[in-house]
């Protein structure tokens, strides 16, 4: 069968060897090492993967004029690739869900957090 699966990207679509070079670069130089090369580099190719079929989505949509409100693909994209929060949020959601009474509790990631968030408001 020389015919390919239509989920498959064909061999001209696969992961440029650029971006290969620039993911293991980033892993490099990155500031936390909890993680092997290769799962870094999957999980990178994986999400790249993800983000062109999301694109290509949207440019059907586009060309079959099926997006006829202007918000639709736009909101298509944020629906699919939501933002993380802010630190200032994340560290406003550990200060809400600390409700013990004493306060005297926070794991070791819930202080750096908020640590992280305090160090980035001017004085």
């Amino acid at each position: 069968m020389t015919q390919q699966h239509p989920i498959n990207p064909p061999p001209s679509e696969l992961v440029p060897e650029e971006l290969l070079d620039q993911w293991e670069e980033e892993w490099h130089h990155g500031k936390v090492k909890h993680i092997e090369l290769e799962p870094y580099i999957a999980a990178r190719s994986a999400q790249w993967g993800a983000n062109q079929e999301l694109e290509a989505c949207c440019e059907w949509l586009h060309w079959q004029n099926l997006a006829t409100h202007p918000e639709l693909i736009p909101s298509l994209r944020a629906a699919r690739r939501p933002k993380p929060p802010s630190l200032k949020e994340q560290a406003l959601a550990l200060i809400d869900e600390c409700t013990d009474p004493e306060g005297d509790y926070l794991d070791d990631n819930a202080l750096a957090t908020i640590r992280r968030a305090l160090e980035q408001l001017d004085d």
